[in-house]
């Protein structure tokens, strides 16, 4: 038994989440044979605490098939990285990687998917932030149950309020729930960018930005300004929204976002009462738009009642109703999301010395 052989047996699992196999998505660290024992170290790129048990033992079982083999040893743990940013900017201090969450159109579950998602990274072991980019309508202080101006303790930054361990920053906790942000674009993408680099973000792995739903002076700022490093589509079956989802892609692609993948939301409305599901917005469409995309369809999430009812009283299904089918998805869908961004470039800015030229004297 060789090294390669394990090898070659590792090759035919396929992870769920990074839909290759662990030698080509560089997980495997290391492969160790001591007579007929064999240790192997796995290295996953993304957020996935509740996945790494069940991980180990499928390996197990793989490896017992090899012939002649003795005791298997297998370490897995999770190493978050920062990731590419687009050309001529750089990551955020503490913040590791942007993700931008967008819409082409309003309505579709955007904000609640966001949400969700920040909380389903935070229940798989990453420290996570969100950031309510909708400073129109920022609907991130209700989903979260709070309230109130984030403090400041050297009356230049703010600290982020935090809601069951995600970090967050709203224009909603420094303006009045009934006051109508009456802006033009500069205003507001000023503001966006105060709320971005004026809290003080404390050791971010995956910072979420929910954005305004359509391709206006938001999105383009945080394409064009903000580093960001991949972003996931949010819609519904509907053509309409389809429609709408495909202008919000192709901006993305336009100026160097990759985006990582699609989430279909409302795919299947379930009666609270008989359990009957019914595709009341069509069926097929976001796989179907994924595949004239070449990008995957993360997951499709059922217009449930209970979704919004704990997103309504600031305590999202996720962390209210964790083992529900629902928040199983949510997190199925944050484990694949941040999986295809730790198979993107990394970032080796830091790596790089600062290089100063002086006048001689």
């Amino acid at each position: 038994m060789t090294k390669t052989d394990i090898e070659t047996r590792l090759k035919t699992f396929i992870d769920p989440h990074y839909s290759v196999d662990l030698i080509t998505a560089k997980a495997i660290k290391k492969i160790e044979i001591a007579d007929t024992n064999v240790t192997v170290d796995v290295e996953l790129g993304y957020a996935a605490q509740s996945y790494l048990e069940t991980l180990k033992n499928e390996l197990t079982e793989l490896l017992k098939t090899l012939p002649e083999i003795g005791e298997i040893t297998i370490s897995v743990r999770v190493k978050i990285v920062s990731h590419a940013v687009q050309q001529n900017l750089k990551p955020l201090p503490n913040v590791k990687n942007i993700i931008a969450v967008a819409s082409g159109k309003g309505g579709v579950g955007k904000s609640t998917t966001a949400v969700n998602l920040a909380l389903a990274l935070a229940a798989e072991g990453a420290n996570v932030g969100i950031l309510d980019a909708d400073i129109y309508g920022p609907s991130i202080p209700m989903m979260l149950g709070l309230a109130g101006a984030p403090e400041s303790h050297d009356n230049k930054t703010m600290q982020p309020k935090t809601a069951f361990g995600v970090q967050t920053m709203s224009i909603g906790y420094l303006v009045s729930e009934t006051q109508a942000m009456i802006w033009r674009g500069p205003m507001v993408t000023n503001a966006l960018r105060q709320l971005l680099n004026e809290t003080r973000w404390n050791d971010i792995d995956y910072l979420i930005i929910d954005l305004p739903p359509g391709t206006g002076d938001i999105q383009l700022t945080l394409a064009q300004n903000i580093p960001v490093s991949g972003a996931i589509i949010v819609t519904t079956p509907q053509d309409i929204a389809l429609l709408d989802a495909q202008r919000g892609l192709g901006m993305f692609e336009k100026v160097n976002v990759p985006v990582l993948g699609l989430v279909e939301n409302m795919s299947v409305h379930i009666c609270s009462n008989c359990g009957h599901e019914e595709a009341i917005f069509g069926t097929g469409g976001g796989a179907a738009m994924a595949e004239i995309n070449k990008i995957e369809c993360l997951g499709a999430l059922p217009l449930d009642i209970e979704i919004r009812e704990q997103a309504d009283v600031g305590a999202p299904i996720v962390v209210a109703n964790p083992q529900s089918r629902v928040a199983q998805i949510y997190r199925d869908i944050a484990r694949k999301m941040t999986a295809k961004l730790a198979l993107k470039p990394k970032d080796f800015s830091s790596k790089f010395p600062n290089i100063v030229v002086q006048n001689p004297s």
